[in-house]
């Protein structure tokens, strides 16, 4: 047990990925959800009020009567795939959250919305369908290691139609800057977001060059060692527009976030609308 705990105090490689189920784990899928579908809460969805403006801005930008089928990129369960519906978009959602998706499947069912959800992973996905538009909300593209960012990129292509947009949004360097490292630990004694039982959490935050930070959470038990890697990619207006058109995108606008807020370059967020 020594050694492994010893194990998750050293600084991990870049884009270690989490061995532990984490989308699909019973309990914290669980968690998860109810974080998404907290409307005060801001860390797993957005709140309900940038919610509604950003999907009201999104169907002018890019018009549902102009790009009719959308394609949700970690769709959750389905809070933005519902009002994209509702106004009138022809929506398909896809998510490796096997819980969020049975809920976004019933809870589409029980509001008599047509909206087509898919179990799996984006990464490899193969709908047999190819889409006038495709967003990706919530900055989940920075969660990406390079390589999986080149492969959403080309997944996207080829889900879409020519000329068809794709919006996406990340974290910018004013959130990179603010990043502090640190390590803390806390003892669950009655269970939490992790775990049911009784836990200790180790909680660890690196910088890394090239603009990456993770937040490492490791579960500590009578019973069992696991680590949770949280990465994230920061970026300013120029590396984003680079990787877009290094991909084979065509670059339309950039926003300050995706509710159409002027870009700044010391803002939280960027937003970038490509085309195909």
């Amino acid at each position: 047990m020594l050694n492994r705990i010893t194990k998750l105090l050293e600084k991990p490689l870049l884009y270690t990925k989490s061995e532990a189920a984490f989308w699909n784990d019973e309990h914290i899928s669980a968690q998860m959800l109810s974080a998404h579908l907290d409307p005060e809460f801001e860390g797993a969805s957005r709140k309900k009020s940038f919610i509604e403006k950003s999907a009201l801005w999104i169907g002018e930008a890019v018009p549902p009567s102009s790009y009719p089928s959308l394609l949700d990129i970690g769709c959750g369960p389905g809070i933005y795939a519902e009002k994209f519906a509702k106004m009138g978009y022809q929506v398909t959602g896809i998510d490796f959250s096997k819980r969020s998706i049975e809920y976004a499947k019933n809870s589409a069912t029980e509001q008599g919305l047509d909206i087509t959800y898919h179990y799996q992973d984006y990464l490899t996905m193969n709908l047999n369908q190819i889409f006038d538009f495709a967003a990706m909300i919530y900055c989940d593209y920075g969660a990406l290691s390079w390589a999986d960012r080149q492969a959403i990129m080309q997944k996207v292509l080829d889900h879409l139609k020519p000329g068809g947009k794709f919006l996406l949004d990340v974290f910018g360097m004013a959130e990179y800057n603010s990043f502090e490292e640190k390590k803390t630990w806390e003892v669950c004694h009655n269970g939490g977001f992790w775990r049911v039982g009784k836990y200790v959490a180790l909680n660890e935050c690196y910088k890394y060059s090239d603009h990456v930070t993770l937040e490492q959470i490791s579960i500590i038990s009578d019973w069992e060692t696991a680590a949770y890697y949280l990465w994230n990619t920061y970026f300013t207006k120029e590396t984003i527009m680079k990787e877009a058109t290094d991909a084979g995108f065509k670059v339309c606008s950039v926003f300050g976030d995706v509710a159409g807020s002027p870009y700044q370059d010391d803002g939280p967020t960027i937003a970038i609308l490509l085309e195909k």
